[in-house]
């Protein structure tokens, strides 16, 4: 007090502290709109703002490059999100040496895309928000709404995201995995467990930490009441390289063995579940809905509920004959849902193929296709929100 008397004697303005406001990838705050220019403020160690978000969904892209001749926006997710298709598009160069690109209105969502310059596909060297995973790094393009999103951390009750380090005997090595736990999780209590896979070009941290944004989804779905309170182990469902001739041929067999050996164990070891099938559910996307079908399909001794996103095998009735065929498969499966997105949705799609099969079998299953995505992460944060987590757990369908 006597410091402000003082100030006022001598004419100095004292104001009460104030949040400041979010800068262009400040990355202060798990911020909804961070590609928003509130400041004009370049990116800790860039040179230009790249992206530039608007309100209204106008993005524009910056590259400060002196030599270039040719530079393109390699994006075609945003390109099936827009209609406008996956072909590059180019940038202008401005008399100061940057490349401009500005595109839009693009819809409410985050993105994956890439700079291409002189031919060399990279990553933006402007954008701070990175991905990476089993493929080269990417850049994405965080496009706000009027409001945080479904898949945005929302003031709720948040759980918890582990990394888990273990020795794989079966792979021979240290391997990883991520495990969610709910707001509020309590050792007192069992709670059911999601085991939820990646695709080919994913990591045990996608679904989690990167792209996926599963823990944000499940802290908002659970807050909301629209989703039973629930533990998600995310593993590392690489289990050889992707490139590997014999890929096809093993990758289901080993990552069964380290499922049944290593996964689960850690799981039930560590936390409180109900370590039986009814309690345990196994969900992948693309290459991990393979996972989830072909694996849990055939180990319905651990499994009792499934969801195969933007997957499954047109071949099933080679690939899983017992489960198409079982009489009593209806008794036993507590719940399945086949989901693709929209711009997948097409009639040889292997997810429509599938879908086909369970209906000519006569098997009960909940079929999806919704979203404005294509085989991206548009779809699968959107059917993990939309359909998988709330139809988890909630009876037999």
């Amino acid at each position: 007090m006597r410091f402000l008397r003082l100030a006022a004697r001598a004419g100095i303005l004292v104001l009460a502290a104030a949040p400041p406001s979010a800068a262009q990838q400040a990355h202060v705050n798990l911020d909804w709109n961070p590609q928003k220019n509130t400041q004009n403020l370049v990116p800790f160690g860039a040179n230009v703002i790249s992206p530039e978000v608007q309100d209204d969904g106008i993005v524009t892209f910056r590259v400060r490059a002196p030599r270039a001749q040719e530079i393109m926006l390699v994006a075609p997710t945003i390109g099936a999100a827009m209609g406008t298709g996956s072909k590059p598009q180019p940038f202008s160069r401005r008399s100061d040496d940057v490349w401009t690109l500005t595109i839009g209105p693009v819809p409410q969502n985050i993105y994956v895309y890439k700079i291409m310059i002189d031919g060399v596909v990279a990553p933006d060297p402007n954008n701070t928000l990175t991905g990476f995973a089993d493929q080269p790094g990417y850049s994405q393009l965080v496009v706000h709404g009027a409001s945080p999103a479904y898949y945005d951390a929302r003031p709720v009750p948040h759980g918890n995201l582990t990394r888990h380090v273990y020795h794989s005997d079966v792979l021979g090595g240290e391997r990883e995995m991520y495990v969610y736990t709910p707001p509020g999780y309590d050792r007192r209590k069992s709670y059911p467990v999601l085991y939820l896979l990646g695709g080919s070009g994913e990591l045990a941290s996608t679904w989690g930490l990167l792209d996926g944004r599963a823990a944000f989804i499940a802290d908002n779905l659970i807050a909301e009441g629209k989703a039973v309170p629930m533990i998600i182990a995310m593993p590392n469902n690489q289990v050889l390289h992707r490139s590997d001739p014999r890929h096809q041929e093993l990758t289901f067999t080993i990552f069964e063995q380290e499922l049944r050996k290593h996964i689960i164990p850690l799981v039930e070891k560590t936390y409180n579940v109900q370590a039986n099938r009814r309690g345990r559910a196994i969900a992948g996307l693309s290459m991990g809905g393979r996972h989830a079908q072909i694996v849990g399909f055939r180990c319905l001794d651990l499994f009792a509920s499934f969801g195969i996103l933007s997957a499954g095998d047109p071949e099933s009735e080679k690939s899983t004959p017992e489960f198409l065929n079982d009489p009593d498969i209806n008794k036993k499966v507590d719940y399945l849902l086949v989901g693709l997105g929209t711009h997948e949705n097409q009639p040889k799609n292997r997810s429509v193929v599938f879908h086909q099969i369970l209906e000519k079998h006569k098997i009960k299953h909940d079929y999806y296709a919704g979203g404005n995505g294509g085989h991206d992460w548009a779809t699968w944060r959107h059917l993990l929100h939309a359909q998988l987590l709330p139809g988890l757990w909630r009876g037999k369908r």
